[in-house]
């Protein structure tokens, strides 16, 4: 009976990862067809190199992380500061609501403001809101509550007496912070950081619907997308998507990992 107690956990894991592992065993396939084993082979691998479209691609997506996971860190910080300092019901409420919005739904929202409201208010002053910032913007908004978690889930354990010494030994508020406060944080800032980027690497309705879905402004989810359109999948789409994978999981298990060490 002890071991029973587990076939639920680990039929819900082999649920939870058989498409990835078919996936990654399906991209070494030296078939033509992203769904039939055909022998190994590493041929997909050197093709996603060979790609002279995948460089632009790679480009805008890690453009596009770093821009948007480093403003979501600074403002999903200072959002998790303001709520763990001043408890108001209302205003958690709101921030954690996004969490839960289906992201079609922040998606589309996200198109009519920009289109309706944002780039005609640019427009007279001479301003584009081309695709990069529109997209930078997008994933910034759906950012910041999970960057707002994981810090104010480190703020729970700071003993507020720490920044109240500092200041009763003459430092100034901006000194505390610096100096005991974002020292304190930086284990779980850095998580949440993480946590962005790689929301950021595999995120596809966000960024389609902000760039209307053909500006040609194209980041590796939109050029995945693209590529299954042409005549049926390759097994190219499987080495990409694979590669993509290893490069999310290792940036979620280096933010497990700080918001461990920050714990410990």
């Amino acid at each position: 009976m002890g071991r029973l107690k587990f076939l639920p956990a680990a039929a819900a894991l082999a649920f939870l990862w058989a498409p990835i592992a078919v996936l990654a065993a399906y991209s070494f396939t030296a078939s033509r067809h992203a769904t039939v084993w055909g022998g190994f082979s590493l041929a997909w691998y050197a093709r996603v190199f060979e790609n002279p479209a995948l460089g632009p691609a790679l480009g805008n997506t890690l453009a596009v992380g770093l821009a948007s996971a480093t403003l979501a860190t600074a403002l999903g910080t200072a959002l998790a500061l303001s709520l763990e300092r001043r408890r108001a019901p209302a205003l958690d409420a709101l921030a954690h609501l996004p969490l839960l919005v289906p992201e079609i739904v922040m998606a589309v929202g996200l198109l009519v403001l920009f289109a309706r409201f944002l780039r005609p208010a640019l427009a007279p002053l001479g301003l584009e809101f081309s695709s990069l910032p529109a997209v930078v913007a997008g994933h910034v908004a759906f950012q910041i509550p999970y960057v707002m978690v994981v810090v104010r889930a480190r703020l729970k354990d700071l003993d507020p007496s720490l920044e109240e010494a500092a200041l009763d030994l003459g430092a100034t508020p901006a000194q505390a912070f610096l100096r005991v406060t974002l020292p304190f944080l930086a284990p779980a800032v850095l998580a949440g950081a993480c946590l962005s980027l790689s929301l950021s690497l595999d995120d596809f309705y966000v960024t389609y619907f902000c760039t209307a879905g053909g500006s040609g402004f194209r980041t590796l989810p939109l050029h995945i997308y693209a590529m299954q359109g042409r005549a049926g999948m390759t097994p190219e789409v499987n080495a990409l998507a694979t590669l993509m994978l290893g490069a999310s999981m290792g940036l979620v298990g280096v933010s497990v990992w700080l918001q461990r060490k920050s714990h410990a």
